[in-house]
């Protein structure tokens, strides 16, 4: 079976940051490193769950929204995928809209999107104040990141 490309990364290396995964077409697949895998530091479900909400619904409702292909959790609890559409948002300019969009949640003062059980099968766990609080301390990972910072480690 052919090896998919993020096992090929050296996750004992890895540290939080914002890195190139993978180039699909138009589709490019940024990869947001939140918590060091090879220390077990993993993000709980309500972290996971609660800045997905947040920074999704911020990224939907940018003026760029329409190069928005998908916000979503890692499998390992160790960050986020950031999907877009690179004929619609250049790299930089997608470093540029997470930015503003995580400055935006760490001082996010509105109710949670989306904290029903009509619009979530699991809306007991999300947490606004919990998702202020690790989009603040990731919006400081990301800012002064740039395209020369997209590489992992080697």
């Amino acid at each position: 079976m052919e090896r998919i490309d993020s096992f090929t990364v050296d996750h004992t290396v890895l540290t939080p940051g914002l890195y190139l995964s993978r180039r699909d077409g138009a589709v490019v697949t940024f990869d947001l490193r939140f918590k060091t895998p090879n220390t077990g530091d993993l993000l709980s479900n309500s972290e996971m769950h609660s800045v997905e909400h947040l920074i999704a619904t911020l990224l939907r409702n940018s003026p760029e929204k329409d190069a928005v292909v998908y916000f979503g959790p890692m499998g390992c609890q160790t960050g986020f995928y950031f999907l877009f559409d690179s004929s619609r948002l250049t790299e930089a300019d997608a470093i540029a809209l997470l930015q503003r969009c995580f400055e935006a949640a760490a001082v996010y003062d509105g109710a949670m999107p989306g904290q029903s059980a009509k619009e979530c099968g699991n809306y007991v766990n999300l947490d606004v104040s919990l998702a202020r609080r690790c989009c603040a301390a990731y919006a400081e990972i990301l800012r002064n990141r740039t395209v020369a910072d997209l590489v992992y480690p080697a």
